[in-house]
């Protein structure tokens, strides 16, 4: 499939027709000296009027401070949405992320299971992020030249990703840190709802700047659907024509909580699996229902450890649609 990808697209993308039209940035990082790791994004749903802001915070100790809101919007000129703001500095290479708001506090984070309960029960403190966002690896992605997903399928038409170091500081109630930490950005346009992939997996880890990988894994309804992502070893990219994935999950509520994973990539005529395994060291469960469906993102900041023994961390984020209670995936 071949895509495009110039400058301009790190700016906002003209507002279409479509009812579903989202155009979102979504950041995470992980500072290991701070055991502090998150994720925020901004999705701005100008047709329905509405952005969806989330803002993430894996506290040293276990706690989980979180913040999800629909603010109004009328327009697609800007990420700037319920305390939230994203700025390009340089394209492709630095973004500076900013939020100025309430968190709720959760000393279980599973309790966001049931989100009316978990907003109206724990205890909320305010926060301030300032990070600054610089270029690790080079782009992965773009939109591309041809439509490739069917109707009813639409998720991220245009869509990159990039592995990144982040400064800054980050502060909930009293306390504050300094981040030095490594992430993975993105940036999506088109037609979008959560319903849309019957599941997905997606792995993201850092090994300081010399190492680091996404995988993807879309299934759809009636078929096996995508399978890619990509290996940066700190010189060059390598791109993944297959990714294999294997779960352990928990009794009961089925979440995610070990992952062994092989990345396959080719370059010429050699190809090569990356084979890692993730151990979930905490994680979050979110909801999001139209038409009636209900659909969980579960969001696990995680460990990972390569063949070789070396130790990077990121995010694993599970969609699945809900069916009798239970995760749709949860054979895979």
């Amino acid at each position: 499939m071949d895509v495009r990808l110039d400058p301009a697209d790190e700016y906002m993308h003209e507002l279409e027709e479509d009812s579903t039209f989202n155009e979102s940035m979504y950041f995470n990082f992980y500072d290991i000296e701070a055991d502090l790791g998150g994720f925020v994004r901004l999705g701005n749903r100008a047709n329905e009027g509405y952005a969806e802001a989330t803002t993430c915070l894996y506290l040293p100790g276990g706690r989980v401070a979180f913040m999800y809101g629909r603010p109004e919007i009328t327009g697609n000129d800007a990420f700037d949405a319920g305390g939230m703001t994203f700025e390009v500095v340089e394209p492709f290479e630095e973004l500076k992320v900013a939020y100025d708001g309430k968190v709720v506090l959760l000393d279980d984070p599973l309790a966001m299971a049931d989100p009316r309960k978990a907003f109206t029960e724990n205890p909320y403190d305010d926060c301030r992020i300032e990070l600054t966002y610089r270029k690790v690896s080079e782009m992965v992605g773009g939109e591309p030249t041809e439509q490739h997903e069917r109707s009813g399928e639409e998720f991220a038409r245009g869509h990159y990703e990039q592995l990144v170091a982040a400064a800054g500081t980050i502060g909930v109630g009293e306390t504050g840190w300094k981040v030095q930490g490594f992430g993975l950005r993105d940036h999506s346009w088109g037609p979008r709802t959560w319903q849309a992939p019957w599941y997905y997996r997606w792995l993201t880890a850092n090994f300081g700047s010399e190492f680091g990988f996404m995988g993807s894994r879309i299934a759809r309804r009636d078929r096996d659907g995508i399978r890619g992502g990509f290996v940066w070893d700190g010189d060059e990219l390598h791109l993944a024509h297959d990714f294999r994935i294997s779960t352990e999950w928990t009794a009961g509520a089925g979440y995610h909580q070990r992952i062994a994973a092989t990345l396959v990539t080719k370059d010429g005529d050699r190809e090569r699996e990356w084979n890692v395994i993730g151990e979930v060291m905490n994680l979050i469960p979110l909801r999001n229902r139209r038409d009636g469906m209900v659909t969980r993102i579960s969001e696990g900041m995680t460990r990972w450890t390569l063949e070789d023994g070396r130790v990077g961390y990121g995010l694993s984020e599970y969609l699945d649609q809900i069916i009798d209670e239970q995760p749709v995936g949860i054979d895979e």
